[in-house]
């Protein structure tokens, strides 16, 4: 693999790599077994290693070529409809990332009473968690409490479901944020796999659609969404309780 010959031949080690990225030793060495990076930390490689990312993973010549929408894999009327056994499979296939951004996202817990110590075992076995809430007492929970006819309440509620994930400050891999943003769509991340519930205005969160996406490109929808993950939660703050 060329990424194993270029550090081999530059004296650079895995651990080294790893550190530059920001990921688990174990995740490069995923990588170096033939597991495809993400595309945030193909860039990182490539500027780190200043070396053309093509040509540290090049492209398929004889690859199928992807049909249009291919990545949009289910719909959902609203997120209650989605089944809780989807929930589970999702986050416990997840090996790398799990990236959740959300207000207060309440129904996590409340429909799996085990997801902090599922989180918790994740990160134990290398993947890396960030979980991104609204800033309570920030303009935009204002905002959207006032749109949705609730008031104070969803900043009650973030307080409420911040004091499930207490156990997780301060464990290797495990980050958790709060943002004072605009909130167009709820994002969950399982490696490739995405969730997005879209906001309509009034409306809550789990009476809006949802819709599962499946990374099989670059330069998608999917991107296009973890992109603005990626923005929100630099601009976001520790949460020190």
């Amino acid at each position: 693999m060329r990424l194993q010959s270029v550090l081999h031949q530059r004296g650079i080690r895995p651990e080294a790599l790893a550190q530059v990225c920001e990921v688990d030793p174990k995740t490069v060495s995923r990588w170096l077994g033939g597991r495809m990076p993400h595309p945030r930390h193909r860039r990182s490689v490539a500027q780190h290693l200043r070396i053309e990312e093509e040509f540290l993973w090049p492209p398929n010549p004889d690859a199928t070529p992807v049909p249009e929408n291919a990545e949009l894999i289910a719909t959902y009327s609203n997120r209650a409809e989605v089944p809780r056994d989807v929930w589970l499979s999702l986050l416990r296939g997840a090996t790398e990332q799990i990236d959740i951004l959300v207000f207060s996202g309440t129904f996590i817990v409340q429909s799996n009473p085990l997801v902090v110590k599922m989180l918790s075992e994740q990160a134990a076995r290398g993947t890396t968690i960030r979980l991104c809430f609204g800033d309570a007492e920030g303009r935009a929970v204002d905002a959207r409490g006032h749109e949705e006819g609730i008031g104070d309440a969803l900043a009650a509620k973030i307080r409420a479901s911040l004091s499930y994930y207490r156990p997780l400050l301060g464990q290797d891999g495990c980050e958790i944020r709060l943002h004072d943003t605009t909130l167009y769509s709820s994002l969950f991340r399982y490696d490739e796999n995405l969730m997005v519930n879209p906001h309509i205005w009034g409306l809550p969160a789990s009476a809006n659609p949802l819709f599962q996406l499946k990374r099989v490109t670059s330069h998608t929808w999917f991107d296009s969404y973890t992109n603005s993950f990626e923005t929100i939660w630099a601009g976001a703050r520790a949460w020190t309780p």
